[in-house]
């Protein structure tokens, strides 16, 4: 088997497919990259047995052939090279010869009968989501995974197709994120829960495609194409959490105010906050909130003033810091709202603008207590 190909070009592919790849891996042959030779078409895939991930490119070749190459070798050298062009000899003695302008490179390759094979979706539904939709959709809900054994369907993000829209849900228990759609519907209603890596993956790749992506799924596994590329995982087996239950109904306290300044001051004084709690507690009274944060244990407090549009009650409410900011930093809109009962019970933050008419997004985060 002899190829030619881009040095560029076959290390970009490579970088993304990498990601599959696990530092510590049960069997040995999921260390290396597969190589599929057909004419001039090099498919390229990686697995982790749950998540594999395949790409093609055009080369100069006109054989067939297979292979398995170490993945981390492979990479390091293409580091090395500048565009050029790179002759690649799969020899007999299981030799894989590397040319290049300036010398020659050998390394040994595998027999990639050894390599899993890629999972055909049996049984399965199709569906055509927009990759900026699906790119957004898992920007929005991913930092809310959690990571707990106990409960692994909340390892993943939840997805629900329906006459209705897609609505795309991620929670820890102590934050939700729930991203809607109604633009994008389905005839049949389903839903499936992908973990966490394969998401990145995806969410990697999507941000320079402009085609949509093609989604197939079944009751375990879930396949993504788009451009040259093909994502197979496997999903979440269980049921997913009611997270409807968890979003307040009645909410008539109602904050109104700029996004990026609030970010900016809960940043600066959660400094100050309790390093175990991130506590940090808004008061609401008229047309001011008072961010205040404080560390008794070393005597450390701060406060800020802002204007805002404030309905309801005067009230003060604390929240973790650090899911207040991700949530934050996760929102686009110029104004965000927040709305709220009681200092006991989850704050709703929505954003005021939306991107799309069709997009809602819902964002919950528990309270912490006051102290």
């Amino acid at each position: 088997m002899k190829f030619i190909v881009s040095s560029t070009q076959l290390l970009k592919q490579l970088q993304v497919l990498g990601g599959v790849i696990n530092s510590n891996n049960t069997l040995p042959i999921l260390d290396n990259f597969l190589f599929e030779l057909s004419e001039n078409e090099l498919k390229i895939t990686a697995s982790d047995t749950h998540t594999t991930m395949s790409s093609v490119i055009e080369i100069e070749s006109g054989v067939d052939g297979t292979g398995a190459l170490p993945a981390r070798l492979l990479l390091d050298i293409l580091k090395t090279f500048p565009e050029q062009p790179l002759t690649f000899s799969l020899k007999d003695d299981n030799i894989v010869e590397i040319s290049s302008e300036q010398g020659k490179y050998d390394m040994v390759y595998y027999n990639a009968d050894e390599f899993p094979k890629t999972i055909e979706l049996e049984d399965s539904k199709a569906t055509e989501i927009p990759s900026d939709i699906i790119s957004t959709a898992i920007s929005k809900t991913l930092f809310a995974i959690a990571n707990d054994d106990l409960r692994p369907m909340m390892n993943g993000v939840f997805f629900q197709l329906s006459p209705s829209g897609l609505i795309v849900v991620a929670t820890d228990a102590h934050k939700l994120v729930k991203y809607n759609r109604t633009d994008i519907i389905s005839e049949e209603e389903s839903e499936f829960v992908i973990p966490k890596k394969p998401l990145t993956l995806l969410k990697n790749v999507l941000q320079n495609s402009e085609r949509p992506v093609s989604v197939k799924y079944n009751k375990t596994n879930a396949e993504f194409t788009f451009d040259n590329v093909v994502l197979t995982c496997r999903l979440i087996d269980g049921k997913y959490p009611n997270y409807e239950a968890v979003i307040p109904k009645n909410v008539p306290n109602v904050l109104t105010l700029e996004r990026s300044s609030f970010l900016n001051i809960v940043r600066r004084v959660s400094i100050f906050s309790n390093k175990t709690t991130h506590q940090t507690t808004l008061k609401m009274a008229g047309t001011e909130l008072k961010i205040l944060a404080e560390d008794l244990d070393f005597n450390n407090r701060a406060s800020e003033r802002i204007a805002c549009e404030y309905i309801g009650d005067d009230m003060q409410i604390g929240f973790n810091s650090i899911f207040l900011t991700e949530m934050l930093n996760n929102l686009d809109s110029k104004e965000i709202q927040i709305a709220m009962s009681d200092s006991n019970k989850a704050g709703i933050l929505t954003p005021v603008d939306a991107a799309h008419e069709c997009e809602f997004i819902t964002m919950i985060v528990m309270p912490v207590m006051v102290s």
